[in-house]
C-alpha cells in the first residue's frame, strides 16, 4: 500500500472526511446515500492519491451497476494496482469501514470534501496568477483574462484544463451513459431544445460546447430564426439564462421583433402603431410573456470574442449565447487581413463554447461573390462560406436558411422555407421544411406544427 506522507500535506484537505466517505460507501453499498455521494464527487475531490484511486474504482462499479462491498471493491483495486498485495488491500478497506462515525452523516462528509477541494483550487489558481503577474511578460489584458478564467472555472465547477487521467474521464463517461440508459427517451436530446423538433431530431438539440453557425444569403431571415430559437429555448428552459449580442440592431428594435413574433402582430403595425383593441391585448400579453423570460441583450457594439467571453463569465446559469453576426466581429488584430481575422475568430468562438460549456450560435452572411456564376435560386453549399474555410472546419453545426419564394415571386407557396443542415458533427445532415411568416418574422416547424415544443 502506498505510504501517506502527512508532512507534505500543506494544501487544504481532511483525511478523516475522505476516509469516512469511502468507508460509508463500502458500508452503504448501492443504497441512496452512497449513490448521492458518487453523483456529487469526482476522484479529484480526494487529496490523498490512494483515496482518489479507490474512489475511482468505486465510481466505475456504480456506473455499470456492480455490487459495492469490501470484497468486490478490493478485487477491482487489486486489478488496478491500487495496492501492492491482497493483505494490504483488505486491511486498509477494513480500516476505512471501522473509521466511519455514522453512515447517515455521509452528506456532511461530502460537503467537507467539496469545500477542501474548492480551497485547493483557489490556492493553486492564486499561485498561478501570482507567478504570471510577477513575471512581467504578460500584458495586463491577458493577466485579467487569465485571472477571470481561473476563478470562473472554480465558481462554475468546470473541470480544470490540462492533462487528465483517462481513468477519471472513463468515470465521467460511464456515469453519463448510466444516466442515459436509465431513461433513453428523456435524454435523447442532450442539449437545449431549440423549439424546432425536426431540427433537434438531427442535431440532438443545441448541445453544450456546440458552435453553431446559421448562414444564408441576405433576406433569408437569419436574425428572426435565431431569435425564434432564443424565445423557444427561454420558454422551454426557464432555469437557463439566454444571452444575445446584436451588433446590427438596437435592443429596442430587437425586442419589437420579438413582440411581433410572440404576439402575432405584423411588423408594419409595429412601425405605424395602428392597433385594434384585440391587437393591443395581444401586444400586452406578448410583452408580459417576454418580460418573464430569462434573456439578456447586449447592443453595446462589443466587437471581440474576448470581450463577449468576459461578459458571459459573469452570467449565472448561462444556457445559450447568440451572436449577430460574424461579419461585425473583430479579432482585435489589425495586423491581420480579414481572412486571417475570421480564422482566428472562428477558433476563438469554438474555444469559448467549449470553455463555457454552452451552445454558441453565430450568424453569418454569404459574401456577394458567393452568388456570382450561379443561379440565385441554387441551394447554398458549404463552399459558399468563403470568408474563411475555418468556419466550415470549426463549426459543429452549420444551418442554411433558403426560401425559393425570395427569388421566385410566382412560387406557389410563398411561406415555404428550408433549413439545410449542411454540417452536423454529431449526427446526420438533412433538409428540414419550415414555414415562414414574414409579417410576424416567425418560423414554424412544419412536421411538428401542432406539437408541444416541450415534449
Amino acid at each position: 500500500m502506498p505510504d501517506i506522507n502527512f508532512t507534505d500535506m500543506n494544501m487544504p484537505h481532511s483525511l478523516e472526511a475522505e476516509q469516512s466517505v469511502l468507508g460509508a460507501i463500502l458500508l452503504d453499498g448501492q443504497n441512496n446515500m452512497a449513490k448521492a455521494g458518487v453523483k456529487l464527487l469526482r476522484p479529484e475531490h480526494f487529496y490523498v492519491k490512494l483515496h482518489s484511486d479507490i474512489y475511482s474504482e468505486m465510481s466505475k462499479m456504480f456506473a455499470v451497476g456492480e455490487l459495492i462491498d469490501i470484497v468486490t471493491v478490493g478485487e477491482k483495486c487489486l486489478k488496478a494496482n491500487v495496492f501492492d498485495s491482497a493483505e494490504q488491500c483488505q486491511s486498509y478497506l477494513a480500516k476505512l469501514i471501522d473509521m466511519v462515525p455514522s453512515i447517515s452523516s455521509i452528506e456532511s462528509y461530502i460537503d467537507i470534501l467539496d469545500e477542501k477541494y474548492v480551497r485547493r483550487r483557489l490556492v493553486t489558481a492564486a499561485k498561478e496568477i501570482l507567478e504570471h503577474s510577477s513575471g512581467g511578460d504578460d500584458k495586463k489584458d491577458e493577466l485579467i483574462e487569465l485571472a477571470e478564467d481561473k476563478i470562473y472555472r472554480i465558481r462554475t465547477d468546470n473541470k480544470p484544463q490540462g492533462l487528465t487521467s483517462i481513468n477519471a474521464i472513463v468515470v465521467d463517461v460511464l456515469n453519463e451513459l448510466s444516466e442515459l440508459s436509465s431513461n433513453p427517451d428523456k435524454k435523447a436530446n442532450n442539449g437545449l431544445k431549440s423549439g424546432f423538433p425536426s431540427i433537434d431530431k438531427y442535431t440532438f438539440g443545441l448541445g453544450n460546447s456546440y458552435w453553431i453557425v446559421i448562414a444564408g444569403r441576405p433576406g433569408m431571415g437569419k436574425t428572426s430564426f435565431a431569435m425564434n430559437m432564443v424565445t423557444n429555448a427561454a420558454r422551454i428552459h426557464p432555469d437557463k439564462t439566454i444571452c444575445v449580442f446584436n451588433m446590427e440592431m438596437t435592443k429596442e428594435e430587437l425586442v419589437k421583433r420579438m413582440i411581433s413574433s410572440e404576439g402575432m402582430i405584423s411588423s408594419s403595425q409595429m412601425k405605424t402603431g395602428r392597433f385594434s383593441g384585440k391587437e393591443w391585448r395581444n401586444l400586452a400579453d406578448a410583452a408580459q410573456v417576454l418580460s418573464g423570460m430569462n434573456i439578456l441583450i447586449d447592443d453595446s457594439g462589443t466587437t471581440t470574442v474576448n470581450d463577449i467571453k468576459s461578459k458571459l463569465k459573469r452570467v449565472d446559469n448561462l444556457g445559450l449565447v447568440v451572436i449577430d453576426h460574424l461579419g461585425l466581429l473583430s479579432s482585435g488584430r489589425r495586423d491581420l487581413n480579414r481572412v486571417n481575422q475570421v480564422s482566428e475568430m472562428t477558433r476563438d468562438l469554438k474555444i469559448m463554447a467549449k470553455e463555457l460549456n454552452v451552445p454558441v450560435i453565430t450568424l453569418s452572411q454569404f459574401s456577394r461573390s458567393a452568388e456570382k456564376g450561379k443561379e440565385k435560386s441554387q441551394r447554398p453549399q458549404l463552399s459558399d462560406l468563403r470568408d474563411s474555410g475555418t468556419i466550415e472546419q470549426d463549426a459543429d453545426v452549420v444551418l442554411f436558411l433558403y426560401r425559393e419564394s425570395y427569388y421566385e415571386k410566382s412560387e406557389e407557396n410563398q411561406r415555404a422555407c428550408e433549413c439545410i443542415i449542411a454540417k452536423n458533427r454529431h449526427g446526420e445532415t438533412a433538409t428540414v421544411p419550415l414555414m415562414w411568416d414574414g409579417q410576424y418574422t416567425r418560423f414554424t416547424d412544419v412536421e411538428y406544427i401542432h406539437a408541444d415544443p416541450r415534449a
